[in-house]
């Protein structure tokens, strides 16, 4: 099948937001700004300008002066988010089932949407344009489309059909290779209005890791909202850390939640960790799912005492802010067994064995270490909610974590206190390895949560969405 890209799968005929992501991602906030300015001029000459034109300016204003590995980055860890959410059920149907697919993207360049449309719908070969290069930079400037001759030639002597729209750019003239075709089917505009969005239970792939900062779909609406709201979030930002970094928690969260900060507790447990005592003459283990660098602290808030936590490969300026104590770990398994223990001879301690975070409804392996050094262990499960900016990233700006999670309008966080679980269990005369009550735990976490368990670890997360193993330079 030769498949039309733009008007064969995706439900929008508009691929502006697909730019603006790779401008804020790889450009920051100021390239988008420009690039908001540079589109509704566009809009307003639009009558005036050739498709091509307008599509060429884009390019130049999106993809000039940046750096080859920061666009790739773009394409393969934040991208695809967004494509598989453009993307429309019945159009999809439409591709399932075929033996060969080759994609054919005549609007947004090929380096974009090349890792989407291989990692998530297994196309064999991807035919687009591409922008110029020089040195590791982009000039911005697109080349003309690819014949596909050379990356059809394992296909050749195939039976070949088309599939794309019959209306929009794309549709004016589409790529000779459906010259190739022995049918062409394409969509009415009026078909495509009734399309519905992809499951996520349906996606090809599952999308589990994903990058960027921009929680929502960065339409021209939707950009110029959070342009107008950025100037406002930096002061709101610093107010609402300096709350949480200095006040007691009941006032931190009572005067958080008047700038915005919602907080919601289940099953509280105040009150409840004084009169009930452990059996091991230590202080309290809390595990957690991991969703953001603030779990921990939020964990402390809603217990309304000092707790420590530990931490994976962050930043000095993430542990300098931080309002509780942390005790990094070193990836040994017997100089951090030491360090928990103790940190919990000292108190209550936070543990969250997946060592990173993940924003998709999915659970990563949790590590058993800290499950062998007590009898039992609190079980906390964490939600939370970003409209504008996720306050987690496998980037550079990791050290700013926090800062862009507070940056959110309305940032939100469910707390649910779970019933403790031991961690000495006894299964047909013999006690459980301490990898089988991880694996419970995890289990307990994500039946309450309503997340499917999965057995990816840090490193497949970093390796799939920054390339290496995911330690970062604690002086960052």
């Amino acid at each position: 099948m030769i498949l039309d890209v733009e008007g064969g799968i995706l439900m929008s005929s508009s691929t502006f937001p697909y730019f603006m992501l790779v401008a804020m991602e790889a450009g920051g906030f100021l390239r988008g700004f420009i690039m908001l300015c540079v589109h509704l001029v566009l809009w307003c000459l639009a009558p005036l300008l050739p498709e091509e034109v307008k599509l060429k300016v884009m390019v130049m204003v999106c993809f000039f002066g940046l750096k080859e590995k920061k666009v790739a980055r773009v394409a393969r860890a934040a991208l695809p988010k967004h494509f598989l959410e453009g993307v429309g059920m019945e159009g999809l149907e439409a591709v399932r089932g075929v033996k060969s697919v080759v994609g054919v993207s005549r609007v947004i360049p090929r380096v974009m949407v090349k890792p989407f449309l291989e990692d998530y719908l297994g196309v064999d070969v991807v035919v687009g344009r591409e922008v110029k290069m020089v040195r590791g930079f982009y000039v911005g400037l697109l080349e003309n489309m690819s014949d596909g001759r050379l990356e059809l030639a394992d296909l050749e002597g195939e039976e070949m059909i088309g599939f794309g729209s019959s209306s929009g750019y794309s549709g004016h003239d589409h790529h000779h290779l459906f010259s190739w075709c022995k049918e062409v089917y394409l969509v009415t505009p009026e078909e495509k209005r009734k399309w519905s969005p992809l499951p996520r239970d349906q996606y090809p792939k599952p999308l589990v890791f994903h990058d960027g900062r921009l929680a929502f779909r960065p339409t021209f609406q939707a950009t110029l909202a959070m342009l107008t709201w950025l100037p406002f979030s930096l002061p709101l930002t610093i107010f609402r850390t300096l709350i949480f970094v200095t006040l007691p928690y009941p006032v931190s969260v009572a005067i958080g939640s008047v700038f915005g900060v919602r907080t919601r507790v289940i099953n509280s447990p105040v009150g409840q960790a004084k009169a009930d005592h452990p059996r091991n003459p230590k202080g309290h283990l809390y595990v957690c799912n991991h969703r953001t660098l603030l779990d921990p602290v939020y964990i402390a808030a809603m217990l309304n005492k000092k707790v420590s936590a530990v931490t994976y490969s962050v930043s000095r300026l993430s542990e300098w802010i931080s309002p509780i104590p942390t005790i990094r770990l070193t990836r040994d398994r017997d100089e951090d067994r030491r360090r928990m223990e103790e940190a919990l001879r000292r108190g209550d301690l936070v543990v969250c064995p997946e060592g990173t975070t993940c924003r998709e409804p999915y659970l990563l392996r949790f590590s058993p270490l800290s499950l062998e050094l007590v009898d039992e262990v609190y079980l906390v499960a964490l939600v939370n909610w970003s409209d504008m900016f996720y306050g987690n990233s496998t980037g550079r700006s990791k050290c700013l974590d926090s800062f862009y999670y507070f940056m959110n309008p309305r940032p939100a966080y469910d707390v649910e206190f779970m019933e403790k679980v031991p961690t000495r269990m006894v299964v047909d005369g013999k006690t459980c390895e301490s990898k089988h009550v991880a694996n419970m735990v995890q289990g307990e976490i994500g039946r309450v949560l309503g997340f499917e368990c999965t057995k990816f670890t840090r490193e497949n997360k970093y390796l799939a969405l920054a390339g290496n193993r995911g330690v970062v330079d604690a002086n960052q």
